[in-house]
């Protein structure tokens, strides 16, 4: 998916809630599909991750023909190749999340990637983090506590609901590298054509073997689960992914940031309609304190 380089400010805001709407169909894709397979787990999640990378890489082919080589700055594409490292990984623990957690736990959990950014940024750029950034990363951090206490007291099975939490959480770890790999490959002179298509194909090549190595197959599910791959190569990947990486670097990724926190309610929102799942009272509690601590944080790095 190419993006045009200059339009007008006023069209910013619809492309990026867009980009926002198809983000936030993933989890529920990637849940139809794990029922539809009747399977789950890691193998089958690095089976979805993998898949979904691969095609979206290569309907990207065509990109790699655009990218003028010549004019990158010293480091661009290895950015460009760490960010598909970090994407393969994010995948790889999130996907498998929603097998152990519920859709509503697992996208509040993988969207603290402003906290984690503000944090990375201060180790990794020397950038100071003000004393409202502090408050808004502890209380973020108490939410974070809140989902994962709420949401393993609701379920028979505590230990898996803590694992699925954590590898959400970690996975917002991954793509927050993910981000500022990707937004210093394009300040090196990487478009978002060439990006895209560096980090996807770097990502699908990380994960393809992988299934294999936990003895799972890529073939013999029902035809659906196929669809429904596709699916998430097309809208929360070529869509969704790519908006993202393209507003970051033309908006303040403050406000990117701000519209990634609204991954979680309609995710939520697609959970409930689609399969009934109505989250506990302590993770609703616990995911409105953590969305709300990351807000503070995100202001206060202004």
């Amino acid at each position: 998916m190419n993006l045009p380089k200059q339009i007008p400010n006023w069209s910013i805001a619809p492309i990026l809630i867009i980009g926002i709407l198809a983000v936030s169909t993933s989890s529920i894709l990637i849940r139809l599909a794990n029922s539809s397979a009747n399977s789950g787990g890691l193998g089958f999640s690095l089976v979805l991750a993998a898949s979904r990378l691969s095609l979206s890489a290569l309907i990207l082919l065509p990109a790699w023909s655009k990218v003028q080589w010549n004019r990158l700055q010293p480091g661009a594409r290895r950015y460009g190749a760490a960010a598909g490292l970090c994407l393969a990984l994010h995948f790889a623990l999130w996907i498998t999340s929603l097998s152990y957690t519920s859709i509503a736990a697992s996208t509040a959990l993988v969207t603290t990637n402003p906290v984690w950014v503000a944090l990375l940024s201060r180790f990794w750029f020397g950038e100071k983090l003000s004393k409202l950034s502090v408050a808004g990363i502890a209380v973020a951090l108490g939410g974070t506590i809140a989902i994962a206490l709420g949401s393993a007291s609701g379920s028979g099975d505590g230990s898996s609901v803590m694992l699925g939490n954590f590898l959400a959480l970690a996975g917002s770890w991954a793509v927050s590298l993910y981000l500022l790999c990707g937004r210093e490959a394009q300040r090196r002179g990487l478009g978002i054509g060439g990006y895209v298509a560096i980090a996807y194909t770097v990502a699908a090549i990380v994960l393809l073997p992988l299934p294999l190595v936990f003895k799972t197959s890529y073939t013999g599910y029902p035809h659906i689960v196929y669809f429904y791959i596709l699916l998430t190569a097309a809208l929360p990947q070529l869509v969704g992914h790519t908006i993202l990486n393209w507003a970051v670097v033309r908006v303040s990724p403050t406000l990117v940031s701000l519209a990634i926190l609204f991954e979680p309610v309609g995710a939520s929102c697609l959970g409930y309609l689609v399969f009934g799942e109505v989250p506990g009272l302590s993770v609703l509690v616990g995911a409105g304190v953590l969305l709300f601590g990351v807000a503070i944080g995100i202001f206060g790095a202004k």
